[in-house]
């Protein structure tokens, strides 16, 4: 099919390189120049697993192309939307002002029975209000809405071979979004994909939904740990046996600094701020607890770290390890590594951070935090070690090794993953996150 993605972000790059990865031809627009330039010449300005070799492949085979000038869309039988909704400062609203840019400037460049479908996490009623404007102002195209649920550091595999497709369609399409968009994700459907049918605003809440009920599971594992450090018990063994229990699941109840990144917590208030638009103000109130019981846990780590440092950070080596939200991903938006890296050193700490990918991106939010280019330079001379994001090469850290490097072996490991036996019996003042 001729496919137009209006965005080229990280959603945007994504899902652009992947339609073109499955036989599309794809255009790319962007109102950003030195992003459409660097696309174009195979270059994502972000890390993503899998992406530069998409990219390069769809742009060679000629099924991909980027451009500035959205006339360029004008022959796609598919428009999607796939433009950021960031948190607006002042009520945590989403911002759909980027949404109803792309939506506007699309309008003149419709052709007969085309269909634009929205990918953007956006509150509910934002397709109902976008679809009445359609049929005012191009009443010969279609909307429907189909929600991403990309993973980063999986966000290829995500789109190759989703877990499942939501279409959201108006009442009365007679099937042709939904027939158009199974044309599009033949592959994927051929594959035995799920595939949901629904009104615009079940798949509008899809996306939040999904992202409420995962931040409410890692909150409460959060929460546990706060009971298990008061009353010696093993958060790590207690998720393990309730995770047993399959109406529960062992998935996401991990303990530890927290979730970040620019979906959970973005999503959770925006969720809260649409249900207060709504008049449904308790509703949803618990998520404002989950989402403090998540910063609490930032606040948890750098009272661990003063504790460990004899009650005083100032002039103490601290190496933090990992900078991102998540491993596997340069995104260090709302990254609860880095916001203890920085609570750190406003307390006085020479704070040293390392990451495989981050460091640009941290360094561009805080240019005056210390960094080093390699684990073994972050360690030396250390005086507490915090693992914050669990890249491999953290995971599988050597703990007698390390010790060599360090001016004293503490380490607080706020990803759960290490083996506290192991790193006790080489000399560790070893610290998890509701462990014992």
């Amino acid at each position: 099919m001729r496919i137009s993605v209006i965005g080229c972000g990280y959603l945007g790059a994504v899902h652009a390189s992947a339609m073109a990865e499955l036989g599309h031809d794809v255009v790319g627009i962007d109102v950003d120049e030195r992003k459409i330039k660097a696309l174009a010449a195979g270059r994502p300005a972000f890390y993503e697993p899998g992406l530069p070799e998409i990219l390069a492949s769809a742009t060679a085979s000629g099924r991909l192309r980027f451009s500035t000038d959205i006339a360029e869309a004008a022959e796609a039988e598919v428009h999607f939307l796939a433009v950021g909704t960031p948190q607006t400062a002042d009520t945590g609203a989403a911002d759909v002002s980027y949404v109803d840019s792309a939506f506007s400037a699309l309008l003149p460049h419709l052709a007969e029975g085309a269909l634009i479908v929205g990918k953007s996490t956006v509150p509910v009623g934002t397709a109902a209000r976008l679809a009445a404007r359609l049929a005012a102002e191009a009443p010969h195209a279609g909307l429907a809405w189909n929600p991403e649920f990309l993973r980063e550091g999986f966000a290829v595999k995500d789109t190759l071979s989703p877990d499942r497709l939501v279409y959201g369609v108006a009442q009365g399409d007679g099937g042709r979004a939904a027939s158009a968009l199974d044309h599009v994700y033949r592959a994927a459907i051929e594959a035995g994909t799920p595939r949901i049918v629904t009104d615009y605003a079940t798949a509008e809440l899809v996306k939040v939904a999904a992202n409420a009920f995962l931040a409410t599971k890692i909150s409460f594992i959060n929460a546990m740990s706060e009971i298990a450090d008061a009353t010696g018990a093993d958060v790590t063994a207690l998720a393990d046996a309730i995770g047993h229990d399959a109406r529960i699941g062992r998935r996401f109840l991990n303990a530890g600094v927290g979730f970040g990144g620019g979906c959970l917590p973005k999503d959770i208030r925006g969720f809260i701020a649409r249900a207060e638009e709504l008049g449904l103000n308790d509703t949803l109130a618990f998520l404002g607890e989950v989402d403090e019981t998540n910063l609490r846990q930032r606040r948890r780590v750098v009272d661990l770290a003063v504790q460990d440092l004899g009650g005083s950070a100032a002039g103490k080596k601290v190496a933090v390890l990992g900078v991102t939200f998540k491993p596997d991903s340069d995104d260090v938006r709302d990254s609860p590594a880095l916001d203890i890296a920085v609570s750190l050193q406003e307390l006085g700490a020479r704070v040293v951070v390392t990451d495989p990918e981050g460091l640009e991106n941290a360094l561009a939010r805080h240019p005056d935090l210390g960094t080093a280019p390699t684990t073994r330079e972050a360690l030396f001379g250390a005086h507490l070690v915090i693992l914050a994001t669990e890249w491999n090469e953290y995971r599988t850290l050597d703990p007698e090794t390390t010790g060599r490097l360090v001016g004293e072996r503490r380490i607080i490991d706020g990803r759960n993953v290490l083996e506290p036996a192991a790193w006790r019996a080489a000399g560790w003042r070893y610290r998890g996150i509701g462990r014992p």
